[in-house]
């Protein structure tokens, strides 16, 4: 899979994840620097990885996802970063963000390279979307070919009212 960032080729490190995949157990921080892994979540969830959300298009996901997160029953939506939680917190102040939980990918890298979203020539996560089922299986996959081009917001929110 070949994917850019500003029209160069980058490394993504770990492998690709495809439908049908078992979502990878991971770790990364919430925003009381606590560990989460993937066994703390539930239900229908929504993982969308980007490369830091006070930049301009990861800054307009965030904030689209926050706002039609209310289209959908009973699903959670999660963005992960490197950013720290401390950025993360407050970002999402200032932004009015609620309906979005925030996760960081900051201490191990672990999100990334479990889902091989990381990119390792600039120590940051590639965009990317997971719908994953209430048994962790994955529904939608799609990793953006360039990094700083928008997601398909429709296509992610009508996979995610599918799962079950």
């Amino acid at each position: 899979m070949t994917v850019k960032f500003q029209g160069k080729e980058v490394t993504l490190v770990g492998e690709e994840l495809k439908v049908g995949d078992k979502f990878p157990n991971f770790i990364a921080a919430n925003n009381s620097l606590e560990a989460v892994s993937l066994g703390d979540t539930k239900g229908v969830r929504i993982f969308l990885t980007v490369p830091s959300i006070d930049t301009p298009v990861c800054d307009l996901e965030v904030k689209t996802f926050n706002k039609r997160a209310s289209e959908l029953d009973k699903v959670t939506v999660y963005t992960v970063s490197m950013d720290l939680p401390f950025a993360q917190i407050r970002w999402c102040g200032a932004e009015g963000i609620k309906n979005v939980v925030t996760l960081s990918d900051y201490k191990d890298r672990n999100f990334g390279n479990v889902t091989g979203t990381y990119v390792k020539e600039l120590g940051l996560l590639a965009r990317t979307a997971f719908v994953v089922d209430s048994s962790n299986k994955i529904t939608y996959a799609k990793y953006l070919d360039e990094i700083t081009d928008y997601p398909n917001y429709d296509e992610i929110l009508e996979a995610a009212k599918k799962a079950k």
